[in-house]
């Protein structure tokens, strides 16, 4: 699941809110497209197993279908941005979109899993031109008084999307149209894509920021060269036999991180705009915060993978009774959402936040007692209960997260700092996703093709057996999350708040804007 927050203040806009019913065509084309990303960032969980099968895709290839798609996401995120502040925002949102499109349509369309895989990647990248450019066009369209009812609305889509996303993979890929199997998964965004590309020509109103910050392409090359040196060797590693390359890869992937930081740090002094602001992590609800968030991505990255795999290969649930199982946690999860920051965070404040942190480790933990009791003959009645416990839990702290951590940061920083935030929990998602070689996928072994009844029925019982592991890991996760809520403010400022403190333009703050979306 996703959930998307605005940053606390936005101050670039160069362009006057766009007037009638212009503006309104525009929100409706943003909200589509902020709805496509999270539909396709979940909807592709529940098709795996179809995937699978009419590919041939090895186990570490599904891994890098989703994870491939986040990472790329997330690297891009910061950047994007940057070139709609540069270039304007309407010409990015657009060519993210078409980009998005394109890379859809080879979605589905791709003949093998290296096809698929690297038309993911493309697919995040896009995403990352196009997500970021959505709140800062809702904030040059409309004037403040129209914004909390029109952030109101986003959050109803966000939400919506939330809750669609599963069922509408499940539908597409059980009905099988015109044989497709689960490729129409990726080719219903092209009516969609075109037609949004279409009306954003004529009705989006172009934007730029006035001092927009420059784009840091070495510090996200060194980013990228880091990352993949520890995600490539940890989710290949175990069908290639853990080879040595792997090790010294994953050991070296610390070292050029650190040669990250201090190029960032070297950039910063010398007056640039570096990818990430270091300085933030000074402030300790920040880096509190995006440890939060970190490590909550990389529990809901091996979950949501674990949960889909366990349904459908370890139950022999079909996609549709799988996606109607998931139904209990994207309620709770939205209603929990919508509870938390309208009335429970402003009373209790991150007591919420740590209360959701426990009330999903309690799901974990339902989760595997009837996991362990029922084995391959769990029912979905029986998951309810863990389902409905995980999604209220997850819910009361994904929606107050971005408050809570930005809470203490300086006002002239704000943009960075969310779009740093955003990029972590993206990353912590690409790392769950990797780690499920080992908390997973290392138990289940094998190759996943089966020889006969006998086999098949012990390939299920060891995806059992796999899910009970990583569930495990998932507690751990949940464990260090709710530690970590601890070094958050007692109380949380909230987004209207900082709504009715935003400064006037051109007062000094950093023009940067971003989107929030930490959890999937």
């Amino acid at each position: 699941m996703t959930t998307t927050v605005p940053a606390a203040h936005e101050t670039a806009a160069t362009a006057p809110p766009a007037a009638g019913r212009r503006r309104w065509i525009a929100l409706a084309v943003v909200l589509t497209a902020a709805f496509m990303d999270l539909v396709d960032a979940t909807i592709v969980n529940i098709a795996i197993p179809s995937i699978q099968r009419d590919t041939g895709a090895t186990f570490s290839a599904v891994q890098w279908v989703t994870a491939g798609y986040a990472l790329a996401f997330a690297l891009g995120l910061i950047t994007g941005g940057r070139l709609g502040d540069i270039h304007g925002r309407k010409k990015l949102f657009l060519l993210g979109m078409g980009g998005f499109t394109l890379a859809s349509a080879l979605c589905g369309f791709a003949a093998g899993p290296g096809m698929l895989i690297g038309a993911r990647v493309l697919q995040g990248a896009m995403a990352a031109l196009m997500v970021p450019q959505v709140l800062a066009i809702i904030h040059v369209s409309f004037p403040a008084h129209e914004r909390g009812k029109v952030f109101g609305m986003f959050g109803a889509v966000i939400g919506l999307g939330a809750v669609c996303g599963p069922l509408i993979g499940a539908l597409l890929t059980e009905g099988d149209l015109l044989g497709l199997e689960w490729r129409p998964i990726f080719l219903i965004n092209l009516p969609v894509g075109i037609a949004g590309i279409l009306l954003g020509r004529r009705f989006l109103t172009e934007s730029r920021a006035p001092r927009a910050l420059r784009v840091d392409l070495i510090g996200t090359a060194l980013a990228t060269a880091g990352l993949l040196m520890l995600l490539y060797p940890l989710t290949e590693g175990r069908e290639s036999g853990w080879p040595l390359w792997g090790f010294v890869s994953m050991a070296a992937s610390p070292l050029v991180l650190a040669v990250f930081v201090r190029y960032e740090r070297a950039r910063a002094r010398q007056g640039g705009s570096p990818l990430v602001e270091l300085s933030l992590f000074k402030v300790r609800s920040f880096a509190a915060g995006a440890g939060v968030q970190l490590t909550f991505g990389v529990v809901s990255g091996l979950f949501f993978l674990v949960w889909t795999l366990h349904m459908q290969l370890g139950l022999g649930w079909g996609p549709l009774h799988a996606g109607l199982t998931g139904v209990p946690f994207s309620l709770a999860c939205s209603t929990a959402a919508g509870v938390s920051v309208q009335k429970l965070v402003p009373r209790f404040g991150r007591k919420v936040l740590q209360a959701g942190a426990l009330i999903m480790l309690s799901g974990a933990l339902v989760y595997l007692v009837e996991a362990g009791r029922h084995g391959t003959a769990l029912q979905s009645w029986q998951l309810a209960p863990a389902m409905l416990l995980m999604g209220g839990g997850m819910g009361l702290i994904v929606a107050p997260i971005t408050d809570a951590a930005l809470s203490e940061v300086p006002a002239g920083h704000s943009g960075s700092a969310s779009g740093i935030f955003n990029t972590t929990g993206q990353l912590g998602m690409a790392l769950g996703l990797g780690l499920s070689s080992v908390a997973f996928f290392g138990v289940v072994g094998g190759t996943g093709e089966t020889g006969g009844a006998g086999a098949a029925g012990a390939l299920r019982a060891s995806f059992v057996d796999a899910t009970t592991h990583a569930l495990w890991w998932v507690c751990g996760g949940l464990v260090v999350v709710f530690g970590l809520l601890f070094l958050l403010p007692r109380t949380v400022r909230t987004q209207e708040a900082a709504e009715r403190e935003e400064p006037a333009v051109g007062d000094g703050a950093e023009p940067e804007q971003r989107q929030l979306v930490p959890v999937s």
